[in-house]
């Protein structure tokens, strides 16, 4: 069965565009042998669930969940572990009617005790009736329900006595709600992003088509988490609509073992992966210490790269590390999206892969205006082409006053199309902030456009006014981790504090030392290399290893650094 076959199989929406919800994917996907291959961290194959079971055991449970009390319309949590059992749950719910609302693993929150309270507030922030964890986090899901009015908090295999209902399952409206996804939370407490069945189906299956251009015999690898989008929407439902099989590898798994990734792609001859900056980057590093032996990644012809700002100098020296092993720089798909676009926005032309161009940063932080660099230009800054809009969808560069901008001038992106979300669920403000009403959705992301392709610059909130200038905080990351040595990558944080006699920058460094004199010298050479560089002073602070606060997608929170900052004696080093 090809994929055009697949996308074609059941109950077409109005538009004859293919499979009205993501129900009728997965009922079209049933009928060939794909399906999730699960895989343990030495990359054992630990559970293969294809489509047709996945049908048949998340029907099962849908009339579990209605015998259990569940009502129509009822939303759910589901603490997203890479396994079957949550690809069943988020199935169940979908069957029975309900809403399922994936939730983060503790891998970002710093213990028991500040994962708890913020699931918890993802709980009540949700509206859920009920509530599941893998069995390992059985214990820490109940913790957090305590006292919420939940009719049911447990794992899978607390349904198995439940007496199942006998009504007939409903039938999913493609207006209704598919799914809950909450964003990272790189600003702010993550707010619950609402997508219909509507805006997945033309999400995914844009990425399908036109994206990837998927074809017969594509299969996919990922380590990337169910709970964020790019896991979810890439990884777990576009492959359900494509018809391809996809092999998983749990992210905690992948960060201790990043080679194993590589190894996996090469087993299943897989053809799609996908990656933050920092990924390709830890695979690398690792990969520069151990013999890589016959490993072979010629067949791995879609290498994206999304999630966060693309680095090039990483994915090149990726690309050196892996090229003797059949990978080049032809390889990478940069794409650019978010979850209030269900997921994807554009996509770079495949085949060209990594295309990038060099601005000069004096112009850019003055002026706004991306100007190619002058050779021999001492300050520049090189940015990734992702290419044009979706079919279908609409990419903008607004000035303040809300008016479109010309080609190479930066202003904030704003998008329209059929993939974005209804709202942020239970947020009227926040959503009339964000979704205008003829439907234009603010990305608070800048960039310009360049021969109709998009170059994203920063996100607006991060933004630093220093003397006239609009400085971007990753240039200055990006400079310390280059220009200090000691310094790694994803060690600095970089924000700006209002003070009554201006705006300070701060520059927050992971320090592994204690001893005192080369603490001190990291500090002054960070902060004589930033005012060299930026021209400006930078009061440099150094926190321990791992004290730099992440969003549940792995991104740097800038703004829980500034509270962390805040929150540091005068006199901490």
């Amino acid at each position: 069965m090809t994929t055009a076959d697949t996308l074609n199989l059941t109950r077409e929406d109005p538009t004859g565009e293919g499979p009205a919800t993501i129900l009728d994917a997965l009922e079209a996907a049933a009928r060939a042998p794909e399906g999730f291959n699960f895989h343990s961290g030495r990359g054992e194959l630990i559970e293969a669930l294809g489509y047709a079971a996945l049908v048949e055991q998340s029907r099962a449970l849908a009339a579990k969940l209605i015998g259990a009390g569940v009502k129509l319309g009822d939303h759910v949590a589901l603490i997203a572990d890479t396994e079957g059992d949550f690809v069943r749950l988020f199935f169940a719910c979908a069957y029975a009617g309900v809403v399922p609302a994936p939730m983060p693993l503790p891998m970002a929150f710093g213990g028991r005790e500040g994962y708890v309270a913020h699931v918890r507030r993802m709980i009540e922030a949700s509206d859920a009736s009920a509530a599941f964890a893998p069995a390992m986090m059985r214990d820490w899901l109940k913790e957090a329900a305590e006292g919420l009015p939940l009719r049911l908090v447990g794992t899978i295999a607390d349904l198995a006595e439940v007496q199942p209902s006998t009504a007939p399952l409903p039938t999913p409206d493609p207006d209704a709600l598919a799914y809950l996804q909450f964003s990272s939370g790189s600003t702010r407490f993550p707010k619950g992003v609402s997508v219909t069945h509507r805006s997945l189906m033309a999400n995914a299956a844009a990425i399908s088509r036109h994206g990837l251009q998927t074809r017969p015999g594509d299969r996919c690898v990922s380590w990337l988490p169910f709970y964020h989008d790019m896991g979810l929407v890439g990884f777990m439902l576009s492959p359900i609509v494509a018809g391809l099989t996809g092999d998983y590898l749990a992210t905690r798994d992948f960060a201790r073992r990043p080679l194993l990734w590589l190894q996996m792609i090469a087993r299943a001859k897989a053809t799609i992966s996908y990656s933050p900056s920092f990924g390709y980057e830890l695979a690398a590093q690792r990969a520069a210490t151990v013999d890589l032996g016959d490993l072979d990644v010629s067949c791995w012809r879609c290498a994206g790269i999304g999630g966060d700002m693309i680095r090039p100098h990483v994915l090149r020296a990726f690309a050196d590390r892996f090229r003797p092993h059949g990978f080049d720089l032809d390889r990478y798909v940069a794409s650019y999206g978010m979850a209030e676009a269900t997921l994807a926005l554009s996509f770079a032309p495949l085949g060209p892969g990594l295309r990038t161009e060099t601005v000069d940063l004096d112009r850019l932080e003055s002026d706004g205006v991306a100007d190619a660099a002058k050779p021999g230009a001492s300050r520049t800054r090189e940015f990734v082409l992702c290419g044009p809009a979706l079919p279908g969808h609409e990419l903008a560069a607004r000035g303040p006053d809300g008016s479109a901008l010309p080609a190479r001038r930066v202003g904030k992106i704003f998008a329209r199309g059929p993939s974005l979300m209804r709202d942020y669920f239970r947020e009227p403000e926040a959503t009339a902030e964000t979704l205008s009403p003829d439907g234009w959705l603010d990305t608070g992301d800048l960039g310009y456009f360049t021969h109709g392709e998009l170059v994203i610059t920063g996100r607006a909130k991060d933004l630093i006014l220093v003397n006239g200038r609009n400085v971007w905080p990753q240039d200055l990351e990006w400079a310390v981790e280059a220009g200090v040595p000691g310094v790694r990558s994803g060690d600095v944080a970089v924000f700006s504090v209002d003070r009554d006699e201006g705006e300070e920058v701060v520059a927050l460094i992971q320090c592994r030392t204690r001893e005192p004199a080369a603490r001190a010298a990291l500090q002054d050479q960070a902060a004589k290399l930033l005012r060299l560089q930026f021209g400006t002073p930078v009061v440099v602070r150094l926190v321990g290893a791992h004290a730099l606060p992440v969003t549940s997608s792995g991104k740097l929170s800038r703004s829980r650094a500034r509270e962390l900052y805040l929150s540091l004696p005068a006199e901490a080093a």
